[in-house]
């Protein structure tokens, strides 16, 4: 049962994550300063741009800073007045996109593009320029490709190593950290697989130490206040303890002695999946989600990408 379980498992995480023709690729969308000033709203506009690049050629990429990045550099090529009334600015910029190593300062592919844009100021035409990118073409396929397959490498290379990292972690119960490990290897890389079943393995032993702490603390709760406040901190308690966790059958009997007591007082009713295949998705992809949100929530202080050319 348990390997038909983990089969499921894995078919599931596959289905939610690379649905729609979509791949996952631990990559992130960065934007740094150019040699001059971004107009206020530049920073953001290119990033959506560029996110633009990723999405429109099949990739979902990172919400945070990682080892490999997309990213551009925009120079300004040339400017040309209009005669109004009103006037106007069209200034042709030149967009440098790159994929790169960040950790390692290695340009894995890159692109030139050109767009113009007009305005009646040079942070209206700047905007404009920007907002005319191109994001899908041939040749963008080509490069989003090239540097794909860079990073796919990288995977096939170091994912042996990372899986057993992530193991040792997760016997130190640093189950986190852990799962950010399993939850940037692509689906594309040949230790997939193997890596998806450490993953679920070390997501079952963070269900189950998530619930040995919260029912230890919702019993200390219950235990000092057997009445309504007592049952409601028990409650939170409670409510992050998920069904599949080993210890949820005795969250289960507290739940139930405490519901005897309080009656109708407390409003709270204990976790429960529904039989069908959306839930168990659901569950799945929280595996992911737990690594995601400690990636998220490291510091990057020393994240920078200004070894690329007009960067300097």
């Amino acid at each position: 049962m348990r390997k038909y379980i983990l089969s499921i498992a894995m078919a599931l995480l596959s289905l939610s994550l690379f649905a729609a023709g979509t791949t996952f690729l631990p990559i992130s969308v960065v934007v740094g300063d150019l040699t001059e000033p971004f107009p206020i709203g530049a920073k953001d506009l290119t990033k959506s741009k560029l996110t633009q690049v990723l999405t429109k050629n099949g990739i979902a990429g990172m919400g945070y800073d990682g080892q490999f990045a997309l990213t551009a550099v925009a120079v300004p090529l040339d400017k040309d007045i209009i005669p109004g009334p009103p006037a106007k600015i069209a200034e042709k910029m030149e967009f440098n996109l790159y994929i790169v190593d960040v950790y390692n300062k290695i340009i894995f592919s890159s692109i030139s593009l050109n767009a113009r844009g007009l305005g009646e100021n040079e942070t209206k035409s700047y905007m404009d320029a920007i907002k005319r990118m191109p994001v899908q073409s041939k040749e963008i396929a080509q490069f989003v490709e090239e540097g794909k397959k860079k990073i796919i490498q990288y995977y096939d290379e170091k994912a042996p190593v990372m899986i057993k990292k992530a193991e040792a972690l997760a016997k130190q119960k640093q189950y986190e950290e852990a799962l950010n490990i399993i939850s940037l290897i692509p689906e594309e890389c040949k230790y997939y697989d193997e890596s998806l079943k450490v993953g679920v393995n070390i997501y079952q032993m963070y269900v189950d130490n998530l619930c040995n702490i919260n029912l230890a603390a919702a019993r200390q709760a219950w235990a000092a206040q057997q009445n309504c406040t007592g049952a409601n901190l028990a409650g939170e308690y409670l409510a992050q303890i998920l069904p599949d966790a080993a210890c949820y059958g005795e969250a289960m009997e507290l739940y139930k002695e405490i519901k005897a007591k309080v009656l109708a007082d407390w409003k709270f009713e204990m976790k429960m999946y529904q039989d069908g295949v959306d839930l168990e998705k659901q569950r799945i992809q929280a595996m992911r989600d737990v690594g995601v949100a400690y990636g998220e929530n490291q510091p990057r202080n020393n994240y920078r990408i200004d070894f690329l050319p007009y960067l300097r």
